[in-house]
């Protein structure tokens, strides 16, 4: 796991990237590789490389390059199936001077140009220069578990890990997309390619940008197809089985040592018994409490521990360790992201990093197999509207006069009579969440004004145009995939862990196994409202039954109770200060409402969202007390 960097100049007349300007992009991306540092310059193009070493400890020094130096690559991630792919390009004449992941991705590149990247198996984000065509490429996973962003102007193309390298041009001013404010709190992530940083894009999953002649082009090239395979339940829970053993066994190819991230759930626990079945060595695990507010997660974790034979370490945090973390939250994930329980993998990733290196974790499992209780929730809500058919709206109008709307069950009414694209715009998010409901009563008038004309959540309608033939169940699953997965989960996973310079892997989000589960039909996901039906099938002889069918607890932060205790007069004091209702955003008014309302009706999400914006313009927009003075542009020729 690494950090890269660097530029490309787009015009003939400009002087050649410098050494000097990669380090100076280099320097606020250190956390993510501390082992080692690489800079390439040839003429209009330079590639920083930051190094935590993996795998190939002795010789995969980056950036790397072919036999004769005429491709570099500098690359972030890890690729599974790469002893497979070099004795592969062994038998077609290629020569290796490491053993490492990486120089199979350049020696790919000779053999297929920009489709290599079909044939890896991995996590990824890559920056690759071919010298003999004057071409760049830029590529990210299929899954967009590493992420790229990027940022073209009138001279040239920056790309980076973390948008703070970017940054680090002095000739780059951290200006705010107001109007994507909106899409933030629609969405509670930013959703897409666009960041709220004017002009700096993230490169999607998926996809792979060539830059040559001074064009850009964006190229998608894995999409998740729902294409159903004829089998039995039972032979496809023979079938995962064996999926999910050969894939943490992958997932565990590293030269140094490995653990699990516990939470005593079904995914992580799941993790961690496919691991210690496919290794010899020992795997430490580690969980996170909290000291008041919520159920527990520790006992469960340490029951996992106990069956599987692997030690435990496990650390509590209260509500002070999580009000102090806030502003290096948003310093590490760059973009406004409402997600607490990113607080709680920055603290157990650290005490990991006192142990190993590389972190497996059971991220993805919810997402592939339906565990939500929300899927569950809104499958049933659309088989109700087709047994009702053109009654519907009367049912949910019936519905809505008697269940108050704020109640569990009343939010469900209004969506009697409205498609599923609709209301669904992604597993964090929908039309009865509080912004989406009452933006107009928190928007001030000039703020309303300045917003676009595009319909709240189009990317998400648009998204469900291209599956709007699946069943609900698929269709939500797609959706997430392009949207919740990159943009909110996978970008907090990225961060917090390699704040502290861990890598953390997700077996349950390798490209086979979303496949597969893309593969089955609904009911084997998803059966009589309990979900992850099959993925508990193929469980069943290997999770004690107290943790297979507990109640999914997720990675339950008290925030909400912190929100309404000990801080609640800090949240206050930031977003009720006279520099954060001068922003022209929000109305005073409709900021304390939220406040005093949130005792009774728990508005502790979009009490985060609007802290941690504001807390994010604190640290990128407004101007900075101790601004460096170097010009990076005049470094160029260094």
């Amino acid at each position: 796991m690494c950090g890269i960097c660097g530029r490309l100049n787009l015009r003939s007349d400009l002087p050649p990237v410098g050494v000097e300007y990669l380090r100076r992009m280099l320097e606020p991306i250190s956390h993510r590789g501390p082992d080692a540092e690489g800079i390439y310059t040839s003429g209009p193009v330079g590639l920083g490389h930051k190094r935590l070493k993996i795998i190939d400890l002795a010789t995969g020094k980056q950036p790397m390059c072919n036999e004769d130096g005429t491709v570099w690559i500098s690359y972030n991630g890890e690729v599974y199936n790469y002893k497979e792919l070099t004795a592969y390009l062994v038998t077609k004449g290629h020569r290796f001077k490491s053993s490492s992941d990486t120089e199979v991705i350049v020696h790919l590149y000779e053999e297929f140009g920009e489709d290599c990247v079909r044939h890896l198996r991995g996590m990824f984000s890559f920056a690759l220069w071919d010298d003999k065509t004057n071409t760049l490429l830029l590529a990210r996973d299929r899954v967009g578990i590493k992420p790229l962003y990027y940022m073209e102007t009138e001279t040239s193309l920056l790309f980076a890990s973390e948008i703070k390298a970017i940054l680090a041009d002095s000739s780059v001013h951290a200006e705010v997309e107001p109007a994507l404010i909106d899409h933030f709190l629609t969405y509670f992530y930013m959703p897409g390619s666009q960041t709220l940083f004017k002009s700096i894009k993230k490169l999607g999953p998926g996809c792979y940008l060539t830059a040559r002649n001074g064009q850009l082009k964006v190229t998608e090239y894995w999409d998740l197809n729902f294409v159903p395979k004829e089998r039995t339940f039972n032979e496809a829970v023979d079938e995962l089985d064996h999926l999910l053993s050969r894939t943490v066994r992958d997932h565990m190819i590293s030269d140094v040592p490995v653990g699990v991230l516990l939470s005593g759930g079904v995914d992580s626990s799941a993790v961690l018994s496919y691991a210690v079945e496919n290794t010899h060595r020992p795997i430490s695990t580690f969980t996170v409490g909290f000291a008041s507010g919520c159920t527990d997660e520790r006992p469960y974790a340490t029951m996992a521990a106990r069956a599987f034979g692997a030690p435990n370490h496990a650390l509590t945090i209260g509500a002070q360790d999580f009000w102090e973390f806030l502003p290096k939250y948003v310093w590490h994930m760059e973009e406004p992201v409402c997600e607490p329980p990113a607080v709680a993998l920055h603290y157990v990733s650290k005490l990991a990093r006192e142990h190993v290196t590389v972190l497996l974790s059971g991220e993805g499992g919810d997402e592939a197999f339906g565990g939500y209780q929300s899927y569950r929730n809104f499958c049933w809500l659309e088989k109700i509207k087709d047994t009702l058919g053109p009654f519907a709206p009367f049912v949910g109008g019936a519905a809505s006069t008697f269940i108050p709307s704020e109640s569990r069950y009343g939010k469900y009414g209004p969506l009697m009579h409205i498609p599923l694209q609709d209301y669904y715009y992604s597993h964090s998010s929908g039309p009865y969440e509080f912004f989406n409901r009452r933006c107009r009563d928190l928007y001030t008038e000039e703020f309303l004004a300045s917003l676009d004309n595009e319909p709240r959540a189009a990317l998400s309608r648009s998204l469900f145009t291209k599956v709007d033939r699946l069943a609900p169940l698929d269709q939500m699953l797609y959706v997430d995939t392009k949207t919740w997965l990159p943009d909110d989960l996978l970008i907090k996973a990225d961060k917090m862990t390699m704040a502290n310079s861990v890598e953390l892997r997700v077996p349950f989000l390798d490209h086979q196994i979303l496949e597969f589960a893309a593969s089955l039909p609904s009911d084997f996901k998803v059966k009589n409202r309990n979900g992850k039906h099959i993925l508990k099938k193929a469980l069943a002889k290997r999770l004690p039954r107290e943790i297979l069918y507990r109640k999914k607890a997720g990675f339950p932060v008290p925030y909400a109770v912190w929100f309404d205790g000990e801080l609640r007069a800090k949240i206050a004091e930031v977003l009720l200060d006279e520099s954060t209702i001068d922003r022209g955003y929000f109305r005073r008014s409709a900021v304390e409402s939220l406040l005093k309302g949130h005792p009774h009706r728990n508005y502790s999400k979009e009490i985060f969202s609007l802290l941690i914006l504001e807390l994010w313009h604190r640290r990128f927009a407004d101007p900075q007390p101790h601004d460096r003075e170097d010009e990076m542009a005049a470094c160029c020729s260094i």
